[in-house]
């Protein structure tokens, strides 16, 4: 899978280019503006491409906690919906009250946090972010990812990852965790083969075809992929 980095609809374009080139990018989630006075029409013409499955705003760069939760989004949430797309919450946990009321008023909206919320890693503190969290298990459209959290660390390491991994397994269960990669950006913290080798010792081998391809397949309706060709 292909996930955006960029708030432009041109890079999105271009993973969709990409996409169709090569059949081993099984999706994309892209990026368009949903406050935006026609983000119910570009949501609908990025769905014209079966293999754009979500959309991304870069919540963890808008200086507003509570953007995610305006209502002038309905429209362009509306037809997500009406597409079957999901979205990709890029958040912190400044945004997880707000993100919990936005995802409470849009039950039928599939939505993954990415990299856990990035929780504070590096400062050790983990009760604050962990209560958020739990709040915002308790909705069953509201999954999570294995993902970001190396980078997170301020360099102490997989030993300092591991409460917080744990944490995501035990909230989410292995049903609703999504192992990503965070590609190239995990290149800051480490290399892609030890942090699957690492986020691997952090899941019981029992549930490495679910957490590891499975469960990104049943969230972003990839028909057809198999669990050993999907990483997010």
């Amino acid at each position: 899978m292909l996930v955006q980095t960029m708030e432009r609809e041109a890079d999105t374009a271009y993973m969709l280019g990409l996409a169709a080139r090569h059949d081993f990018i099984k999706a994309v989630v892209g990026w368009t503006d949903l406050k935006a006075a026609d983000a119910a029409d570009a949501v609908a013409r990025l769905a014209a491409d079966p293999k754009l499955k979500g959309i991304r705003p870069m919540l963890q760069d808008i200086a507003e906690n509570d953007w995610i939760d305006d209502p002038a989004l309905d429209p362009a949430i509306g037809a997500m919906i009406a597409h079957d797309l999901a979205l990709d919450a890029l958040v912190l946990p400044r945004h997880l009250r707000p993100l919990l009321a936005f995802a409470t008023r849009h039950p039928q909206l599939r939505i993954v946090i990415d990299h856990g919320a990035k929780p504070p890693i590096a400062s050790g503190t983990i009760t604050a972010w962990r209560q958020a969290m739990a709040r915002l298990v308790a909705l069953p459209n509201v999954w999570c990812k294995l993902s970001g959290l190396l980078t997170e660390a301020g360099g102490r390491g997989p030993a300092a990852v591991r409460p917080y991994a744990e944490t995501l397994l035990e909230l989410f269960g292995p049903e609703r965790l999504i192992f990503g990669s965070d590609w190239p950006v995990l290149r800051l913290a480490g290399d892609y083969v030890s942090w699957v080798e690492q986020c691997q010792t952090f899941v019981p081998s029992e549930h490495h075809d679910a957490v590891f391809g499975g469960n990104a397949i049943t969230f972003y309706r990839l028909a057809g992929a198999t669990s050993a060709s999907v990483a997010a």
